[in-house]
């Protein structure tokens, strides 16, 4: 079978409007249907993946249709990598914890942001900077354990003092 430019144009638009199982069928026909070695053909004329269409013809031959596992893509959580994380960072935290200066809440409060958590990780662990997790990824796990990171009001400074100072003119 003799493929055109615009015959090529008009499989490739085809199987572009498809998804999941069905793309997957029809590029299988379509290499069935270019003949003994219509596989490697599809992948040098129309740029498709031999893997892909050999999938679709598995699926056309046994009639199951393979599920897509998208939910298994993508980078594990940093508690899987690294399960003593949340009791690292919990130590670290609570280490540096505080009450509210003017003791109108009872919440406390910490003065760490999460790089300042992260550089002391790396120094009490004693691991390279690629073990441990981003700065976003321990935000992310300082908000999961209910930490607020908010700058701790200071009682502010007396104006007015009872001597006088060298600068005053008196």
């Amino acid at each position: 079978m003799e493929l055109t430019n615009s015959l090529k144009s008009l499989v490739i638009e085809t199987a572009q409007s498809l998804q999941g199982s069905a793309r997957r069928l029809f590029m299988a026909r379509t290499g069935k249907e270019l003949g003994p070695s219509g596989q490697r053909r599809a992948e040098r004329d129309l740029g498709w993946s031999r893997m892909t269409i050999r999938q679709g013809t598995h699926e056309l031959t046994s009639g199951i249709t393979c599920r897509d596992a998208f939910a298994a893509r993508g980078r594990t959580r940093a508690e899987a990598q690294l399960p003593s994380l949340l009791s690292d960072i919990k130590a670290i935290v609570d280490s540096q914890r505080q009450a509210d200066p003017q003791f109108r809440t009872t919440r406390l409060y910490t003065r760490l942001t999460a790089a300042a958590v992260r550089r002391q990780l790396i120094a009490h662990k004693g691991d390279t900077a690629d073990v441990w997790p981003t700065v976003p990824t321990i935000t992310a796990q300082l908000n999961a354990l209910g930490d607020d990171p908010k700058t701790v009001a200071t009682s502010p400074p007396q104006t007015k003092s009872q001597q006088p100072r060298r600068s005053s003119p008196k």
